[in-house]
């Protein structure tokens, strides 16, 4: 190994470590220094999600990247699965004495950074929600509840019992409506098939059940929400963002044409751009 191969080497250890966090809800990859900058990712994803977004970041920011418990190579925990992740980061920012950190979240990452931001207003810079909601569950289900989601329902169990040939069925025919980059379809499906069932199928009912359109209302920090356009008419995603946000004060809404789920990946070079932007300080 030369010289320029070594320095490279020593430079990674010292810029990137895994954190062995006291929480055992996640794990975090640490890179870069600077301000902090909690990357979250979404259901069933790890947090190479991140890559592309981190190579750029920790140029300027330390990055705090996320896996969350049953996805990736980080063991499952019991439930209650979503309050746990939500209570532990809480703790982990706290314990690590992140000064302000902010918040970048994919999906129920980004339904994750309103919690925490609903329930500690000042702890936080401000969020970034990549296609996120404040309530999933009212997406799917009229005049939405919580009481209206059901863990034994039979759908779970379907999902519970699945054979490895038919989630990857399933996970094939989902992760082609998540991203119109092809080349990244057959990652989201090793994602999904690397999950831990239960958590898999519990977890994602947590998260069903999250309801945050009140609650919203006590965030004051600036709250950048990206809306994916892409299978659905803009007045279509416009009214639902609308009415998913109502009670957010300080709220810009960025609506990203010709976007599937992974905004990330679908406008890549867009993302990157607006993200730095966003954080430079």
């Amino acid at each position: 190994m030369n010289t320029l191969k070594k320095i490279a080497v020593i430079l990674t250890i010292l810029v990137t470590f895994i954190a062995q966090s006291q929480e055992k809800s996640f794990q975090v990859e640490i890179t870069g220094k600077g301000n902090p900058v909690l990357l979250f990712p979404g259901f069933s994803c790890t947090g190479d999600v991140w890559s592309e977004t981190v190579k750029e970041l920790s140029k300027t920011h330390e990055c705090h990247v996320f896996t969350f418990a049953g996805f990736g190579n980080v063991p499952a925990i019991e439930s209650p699965w979503l309050e746990t992740i939500k209570n532990d980061v809480s703790t982990y920012v706290t314990r690590k004495k992140l000064q302000k950190p902010t918040i970048i979240g994919h999906s129920m990452g980004g339904s994750l950074a309103l919690w925490l931001a609903s329930e500690n207003p000042e702890t936080y810079k401000q969020l970034i929600i990549v296609d996120g909601l404040a309530s999933i569950g009212a997406l799917m289900i009229p005049d939405f509840s919580p009481e209206k989601v059901s863990y034994d329902n039979p759908f779970a169990k379907q999902q519970l019992e699945m054979d490895k040939t038919a989630f990857n069925k399933m996970a094939t025919q989902m992760a082609a409506g998540m991203t119109l980059v092809k080349e990244k379809q057959p990652t989201i499906i090793s994602w999904m098939e690397q999950a831990d069932r239960k958590t898999y199928v519990y977890g994602y009912i947590d998260l069903m059940k999250l309801d945050l359109r009140e609650s919203i209302k006590s965030i004051q920090i600036p709250v950048t929400i990206m809306a994916a356009v892409s299978f659905y008419p803009k007045p279509q995603v416009e009214e639902l963002y609308t009415k998913q946000y109502q009670k957010l004060a300080n709220k810009n809404i960025l609506y990203v044409e010709n976007s599937a789920h992974f905004i990330m990946f679908d406008q890549a070079e867009w993302f990157l751009k607006e993200v730095k932007k966003l954080i430079r300080f």
